[in-house]
């Protein structure tokens, strides 16, 4: 009898086929990935996978999990199609796979750099382990590297290969760092820290071309200047994958258009993770962070096992910057105030975002009790005094917490 088939093995597809277990679902599983890896982690890729050449991916479970829940893991298979009249899937091995739900975890894509001179030898994206792998062996004899894009995999890497005694400048051609993710002053914070650590930053800056020869690339073109580098890497975001919902014929828009119980246009098909658009707060969104991937898994489980789950968990992403730890809890979107907090080295800390008075996000640097605090006020719709998101004691915040909630 046909069962659950999950078209995604990343954060996502993998944690919703063990959720299912834990749920009580006792039919078919089939989890398939297009990546011939076993289901890995995919943020210590920017990491701890570069800093020793024989650093192993870190798996999401292992293969034992898997066969003790009883899911059918199909690696290195490409889903080519589905078909909603027959709820099938049609597989590049040429076998079809019947299906009575399915759902799409399919994930990111980079999005591609078109700038002339893309295809030279020495050009780089970082999204999947291959990715890695690549870049990791290209990195023995380079000695400049220019990271094009200014955003979390940019700034990892960058502080990365920095680390590694690299000569290291960032491209960012909007005009600061962490334009969609943090606020201006998060983004400075950050700026100054790397600057610290001798990488280059350059915002605002107008790329040309990667410049080369047959074979290797020898650097990056701006309207002013030219950076030498050895390695050029593009960390200029993501694109949701929705090629098989495009031609099945579901809903769109961003991503892979979901109702909240993250059900798409067909009553049998689900999206969630990275590749899906779904409602919060009023508004559709498409949120890329493991915790929305793992927190809607867990959620869609209770659906799909006969326990229908709205998704509203308080989303949180986190980023590690060399010896950064960015942590950002809430969506700061909309916010009309801001109330600051500093180390007493004078360092900016914490960052508060309220909207009409109203506690609605809260950014940290290397400040992980805080965060968490965060994460718990927000769900409860607590706001702090000014005073004491002024001061950043998460202790008297805690107090003042309590005291509420009790």
């Amino acid at each position: 009898m046909a069962g659950i088939v999950i078209v995604g093995a990343g954060h996502a597809g993998s944690q919703l086929a063990i959720s299912l277990r834990d749920e009580g679902y006792e039919g078919t599983i089939d989890l398939i990935s297009a990546d011939p890896d076993h289901p890995y982690h995919k943020p210590p890729l920017s990491k701890s996978f570069m800093k020793t050449p024989d650093a192993a991916l870190q798996p999401l479970r292992a293969q034992q999990v898997f066969d003790d829940k009883r899911i059918t893991l199909r690696l290195g298979q490409r889903v080519l199609g589905i078909d909603r009249e027959k709820c099938r899937v049609r597989l590049a091995d040429g076998h079809p796979l019947d299906y009575a739900t399915l759902v799409l975890a399919t994930g990111t894509e980079a999005r591609p750099l078109t700038l002339p001179g893309n295809d030279h030898a020495g050009v780089f994206t970082l999204r999947t382990a291959a990715d890695a792998r690549r870049l990791r062996a290209a990195l023995p004899g380079a000695q400049r590297v220019v990271v094009i894009g200014g955003g979390f995999i940019g700034l990892e890497t960058a502080a990365m290969l920095s680390a590694r005694g690299l000569d290291v400048a960032v491209v960012e051609i909007a005009p600061r760092l962490l334009g969609r993710a943090a606020s201006a002053a998060m983004a400075s914070a950050v700026e100054h820290a790397l600057i610290e650590t001798g990488v280059r930053v350059l915002a605002g800056a107008k790329i040309e071309r990667i410049v080369g020869k047959p074979g290797r690339v020898d650097g990056v073109l701006l309207e002013n200047r030219t950076l030498p580098a050895d390695l050029v890497i593009a960390g200029i975001g993501a694109v949701p994958v929705v090629g098989l919902a495009e031609d099945a014929g579901l809903s769109v828009d961003n991503g892979i258009v979901v109702d909240a119980h993250l059900a798409t246009s067909d009553p049998a098909i689900f999206a969630l993770g990275d590749c899906a658009s779904f409602p919060m707060d009023g508004a559709r969104m498409r949120l890329e962070s493991v915790q929305n991937a793992t927190d809607q898994a867990r959620t869609l489980a209770k659906t799909l096992s006969g326990r229908p789950a709205d998704y509203s968990a308080v989303p949180w992403f986190w980023s590690d910057i060399g010896t950064l730890k960015l942590q950002i809890a809430g969506l700061s979107a909309g916010a009309d105030a801001s109330v600051e907090s500093f180390t007493p080295e004078g360092r900016l800390k914490s960052v508060y975002h309220l909207r009409a008075g109203q506690l609605i996000a809260v950014e940290t640097i290397n400040s992980g009790g805080e965060h968490m605090l965060a994460r718990q006020m927000l769900a409860a719709g607590f706001t702090p005094a000014t005073d004491l998101m002024r001061q950043g004691d998460p202790r008297a915040i805690k107090a003042a917490f309590q005291g509420i909630v009790a």
